[in-house]
């Protein structure tokens, strides 16, 4: 394996703690770039991009799962936790992309599914046949005279009943076993040691080969409340991340990452667990990042904030101050695989108004104190693409009710790089799913050297971000403003965010670093467009 060297992080010093301000860009691996001409992103077609990732001054790349998978929710049910999927490349792939990413300075994340497997895992092929793998899932008698109903009121994520009954090979009706999401996903029982011995190898196995830390997918989940009670209510989706409930967010799950924590540590070069926790207040998912247990995790009340400027100084506040409790850094992100690309949220069907919330949102993230995600494509505008027919999706919720809302492809779409027609430099087979005559406009290619485009207010803002002290970790001061304006003050640094309907005149903050928009300054004053971000030198 190729070391990797201590990157230099936004604050100047070499190495230490890297995660606390880094910039980290996930891949949604399918939807990338296609090498082989199948129409589906892959291992090697990330590597060769990675010079672009280096480029646009990324300090990390997150990897969605590659691993062997019958791919019934996009490789989140997995087969084989050792083995990269053929639909993705070889072992060997992953190498050399880790190899290569840390010979450009970028530490790599891949993705853990610890809460469940594929129904095709080995572990549970065997349970079904009735093998003693039974104890490793959640496996239950049904209510009723006859068994007949699911042992709990549990709903799935992706809609229906969190279980599903068995049948024997003559037909006759057995057990329920639990999943959360697809009944293609059962899920694992965390009070067997045996469950835990596992995922310890398989860590390890990973991190033996170079990987600088795991994104922790439904790091809240692998925990269920004694004796599993019911909710008593429906629509039990919708409470996610808001309500308390006995299926996720249970206190267990923190022996878990502390365990995980002990393990990341024996490793060198700082390798960091992340994780994906969906909790009801900022100081439930504080405890994820407690000084033993993991790096970071997702802010995703910053993510479901409205455009307003009173809401968004709320969750900033009691973002920092939930994790400033513990210690940890916040971590803050707007858009991923799993929701609606925060354009497409901000401005509806309007692209115009979509595409300038989004550009100064993506300013103002990028300005607080923490370490900031950012989801493939944003950083090209794109937007959540809301008319793919029927008969190309794939997301498991779209085929079944009162779960998310089906719509998770939108904002899967294999990304543009070059070209005039689709697949626009995907790959030479087209691409999974269909991609907007229109994004020919939004390519890297197009935009690149273009000083208005998206991409190079990334560029220029990622590249500001690592030359100005007083960005990355550390505080801010707000400053105290009109209605529809947030302003606060970094060290040497101000930025200024409107969120109102109209322009509003200050006076001019300082000399303008990047704004998200054209600004109209007199010398001693500047007008702040509607929906626009500056930064500024102080």
């Amino acid at each position: 394996m190729t070391p990797l060297s201590p990157p230099r992080t936004t604050t100047g010093t070499s190495a230490s703690r890297w995660w606390r301000d880094a910039v980290i860009y996930q891949v949604y691996v399918r939807s990338f770039t296609d090498s082989n001409g199948d129409g589906v992103g892959d291992l090697p077609g990330i590597r060769a991009h990675l010079p672009q990732l280096a480029e646009l001054g990324v300090d990390a790349l997150w990897l969605t799962p590659f691993y062997a998978s019958p791919q019934a929710d996009g490789g989140y049910d997995v087969a084989d936790y050792r083995k990269v999927d053929p639909l993705f490349g070889t072992l060997e792939d992953a190498t050399r992309l880790i190899d290569s990413a840390h010979e450009l300075g970028l530490r790599v994340i891949v993705d853990v599914v610890p809460n469940h497997t594929s129904d095709q895992h080995a572990w549970f092929r065997a349970a079904l046949a009735g093998g003693p793998e039974r104890d490793l899932y959640h496996f239950r008698p049904g209510r009723g005279a006859d068994g007949e109903l699911p042992p709990n009121d549990w709903e799935s994520v992706f809609g229906g009943s969190a279980w599903t009954r068995t049948t024997g090979p003559d037909d006759t009706e057995g057990d329920w076993y639990l999943h959360l999401f697809a009944p293609q996903q059962p899920d694992l029982n965390w009070e067997n040691p045996a469950v835990h011995a596992e995922f310890d190898s398989v860590l390890r196995f990973w991190l033996d080969r170079g990987v600088d830390g795991f994104r922790i997918d439904v790091a809240h989940g692998m925990v269920k409340a004694p004796g599993m009670p019911d909710i008593g209510a429906r629509e039990q989706a919708r409470m996610i991340g808001s309500q308390v409930l006995p299926f996720f967010d249970q206190d267990g799950v923190h022996e878990i990452h502390r365990a995980w924590r002990r393990l990341l540590d024996s490793y060198p070069g700082e390798r960091i667990g992340v994780a994906e926790a969906w909790a009801p207040s900022p100081e439930r998912l504080a405890l994820y990042v407690r000084p033993d247990e993991l790096h970071q995790a997702f802010n995703f009340q910053f993510l479901t904030c409205p455009w307003d400027a009173t809401a968004m100084r709320k969750v900033v506040d009691a973002s920092l101050a939930a994790a400033g409790s513990v210690g940890a850094p916040t971590t803050w992100v707007l858009s991923n695989h799993d929701v609606v690309r925060h354009l497409t949220r901000y401005g509806g069907d309007d692209y115009a108004l979509g595409l300038r919330r989004a550009r100064a949102a993506a300013l103002l993230m990028l300005a607080l104190p923490g370490s900031t995600y950012l989801y493939q494509g944003e950083e090209l505008g794109l937007p959540e693409v809301t008319d793919l027919p029927d008969e190309v999706r794939q997301d498991p919720s779209f085929f079944r009710t009162d779960g998310q809302d089906g719509l998770r492809d939108g904002c899967r779409v294999p990304i543009p790089w070059e070209g005039d027609q689709p697949p626009y430099g995907f790959g030479s087979g087209g691409s999974w799913l269909p991609q907007p005559d229109a994004w020919k406009r939004l390519s890297a290619a197009a935009q690149r050297g273009d000083a208005d485009s998206t991409r190079e207010m990334y560029r220029r803002a990622l590249a500001v971000r690592k030359e100005l002290d007083g960005l990355g970790d550390g505080r801010m001061t707000w400053r105290e403003s009109v209605p529809g304006l947030l302003d606060f003050v970094r060290p040497g640094f101000r930025c200024t965010l409107s969120t109102g309907t109209g322009p509003l005149q200050l006076r001019t903050p300082g000399r303008l670093l990047v704004s998200s928009c054209a600004l109209v300054a007199d010398g001693e004053t500047v007008t702040l467009p509607a929906d626009s971000c500056a930064w500024w030198a102080i």
